[in-house]
């Protein structure tokens, strides 16, 4: 599956996403404006509007309720939220989520769209020496084990061992989009997402 055949008719009616608002979707509409250009983007936007189970509500878990509950066939949804819920008790999900799945699109082609965190240290910054460590910390092995096994996530450094819920969802090709045209790109998906009346 990509993450084009959400704006596929054979959807319709079937798709839980989060509101236009949202962070990770104005990421991922502006990874598609950089992979294929504005016009492409608009009518997958607009696709995906039309195929939409509800109205665009709550967080990544709601998505996931959704699926659960049987309101959508289709759910997007950061892969940390499902790990989570295999991992500890989330209300509407863990108990049945033997009855969902998980995916990651565009396997065979751009791969699949991933949200960063970054940091860095303003240049007026009073205690630079000890921002730098902090940073250093962070990207280190140890900090890492920590995000996956606390927080459910892929470590952003490579070899770092992942928890056992995340191992669970298995390895996965990763969008390799250049981020500053991603970044470029957010005012015109916002753009496109008032256009085709995305809540």
């Amino acid at each position: 599956m990509t993450y084009l055949d959400l704006a596929a008719p054979a959807y319709k009616g079937k798709v839980c996403i989060r509101s236009s608002s949202n962070e990770y979707n104005q990421t991922l509409l502006a990874a598609m404006v950089t992979h294929y250009g504005e016009e492409k983007a608009t009518a997958w936007a607009q696709g995906v509007v039309d195929n939409m189970a509800r109205a665009p509500q709550g967080g990544d878990t709601d998505q996931l309720r959704g699926l659960v509950s049987g309101e959508c066939e289709i759910a997007v949804s950061n892969t940390y939220y499902f790990a989570r819920a295999l991992r500890t008790d989330v209300d509407g999900v863990s108990a049945e989520i033997d009855k969902i799945g998980w995916i990651f699109p565009d396997q065979e082609d751009t791969g699949a769209h991933m949200n960063l965190s970054g940091a860095g240290v303003a240049a007026n910054a009073p205690n630079r020496d000890h921002a730098v460590k902090f940073l250093e910390y962070l990207s280190s092995d140890s900090a890492q084990v920590y995000f996956s096994t606390g927080n459910d996530e892929f470590p952003a450094v490579k070899g770092v061992e992942l928890a056992e819920s995340v191992a669970k969802l298995g390895e996965f090709k990763a969008d390799e989009v250049n981020l500053s045209e991603v970044a470029e790109n957010i005012p015109t998906a916002q753009k496109i997402f008032d256009a085709v009346g995305w809540e």
